[in-house]
């Protein structure tokens, strides 16, 4: 199944209960589709949320809210039935917002283009967490629950661990060559995998973030973003196009799923059941691929035989390098952020927003 969007799609997100998948664009607009095993996508409503690029798209509330982050600063609450804005915080963040994930029923968080992460509490109608760690924009984010920690990656080339309980930058990375695109946690949460413009993906053991303990050099381009499919592996989406199965130590290419064109892949999701494998591309095209059809190889990829993988390094947990507990964090290596934007800013605080929501 595929849909052709009219511009460049950013982000989507499937609703955690329906067949419904959002995806948002390069224009500011949110697209609302319906989804089905036996017909095409039918787009429900396409609305101009935002007055810049809407980067990132989740659902909330149970899926009665879409709530997106934009790069005119803004993160904006639409109706799910109707498209229509039901709260506008214009201020949220200085710069430009590049991530928005869901942490729990009644908190988010979003990151910017300078590497400012801020969380909001819907139930205090506040931002309870500020971390001002990065010297570059804010790339992937994810939140381990049992420890009340939020890990992200940046475009300075730095891991960092945000503890919300403490409200401290717990630990952060050493500079790596490259910028860290994208980030999944695996192993039961003893390893941490980092995409990077290279193509090698970066291991961090749990509790030894100073420097990565293993690089896998399988990908030949850019990773770009990263679905854990189970504690073994993962789903890889490159620059070339091409979605791949990832096994985690022992570190290979497992297979290619399939090949959504010629063109960069921007974002990857499953659908609450995960049926589907929801795929954004800059060819303007939302894929969704039958996730089971896909694992057992059905699909063709072009010139797609099995990728032979390379590390350099083994799973070793015995890294010399310890935790860098609430240190400072090191000094920028310079911005490279792709993703740049300024917005309007507004004294509407963000109590009323919540209030609104």
């Amino acid at each position: 199944m595929e849909v052709l969007h009219e511009e460049m799609p950013f982000d989507l997100d499937f609703h955690p209960s329906a067949p419904l998948v959002v995806t948002s664009l390069i224009t500011g607009e949110l697209c609302l589709f319906r989804y089905g095993p036996e017909s095409e996508p039918e787009r429900l409503f396409s609305v101009k949320a935002h007055k810049e690029s809407c980067r990132a798209v989740r659902f909330v509330d149970s899926g009665k809210v879409i709530l997106s982050g934009s790069a005119d600063c803004s993160v904006l609450a639409s109706d799910v039935e109707t498209g229509k804005a039901i709260a506008r915080l214009e201020d949220a963040h200085e710069d430009g917002i590049n991530r928005l994930i869901c942490l729990t029923e009644t908190t988010i968080a979003t990151g910017d283009d300078e590497g400012c992460i801020k969380v909001w509490d819907t139930r205090e109608r506040s931002c309870c967490n500020t971390f001002h760690v990065h010297e570059d924009y804010i790339s992937d984010m994810t939140y381990v629950a049992d420890s009340n920690q939020i890990l992200a990656t940046s475009g300075d080339g730095t891991l960092s661990v945000n503890n919300l309980r403490r409200n401290k930058v717990k630990s952060q990375s050493e500079f790596s060559e490259d910028e860290l695109l994208s980030l999944v946690v695996m192993k039961n949460g003893k390893k941490v995998v980092c995409g990077t413009p290279s193509g090698a993906l970066l291991l961090y053991s749990w509790g030894y973030f100073n420097d990565c303990s293993d690089r896998f050099l399988g990908h030949t381009q850019s990773v770009d973003t990263m679905l854990k499919l189970d504690e073994e592996t993962l789903i890889s989406g490159a620059s070339d196009g091409v979605i791949r199965l990832v096994g985690i130590l022992p570190n290979r290419i497992i297979q290619p799923l399939a090949e959504h064109s010629e063109y960069p892949i921007e974002s990857l999701a499953f659908s609450n059941d995960k049926k589907y494998l929801g795929s954004l591309s800059h060819d303007k095209m939302l894929k969704l691929w039958d996730l089971q059809e896909l694992l057992n190889g059905s699909q063709v990829v072009n010139g797609g035989e099995p990728v032979e993988s390379a590390s350099d390094g083994s799973d070793d947990d015995d890294n010399d390098d310890g935790m860098d507990v609430d240190m400072a964090p090191p000094s920028s290596k310079g911005s490279r952020s792709k993703k740049a934007g300024k917005g309007q800013s507004s004294s509407r605080p963000a109590s009323d927003f919540f209030a609104d929501l």
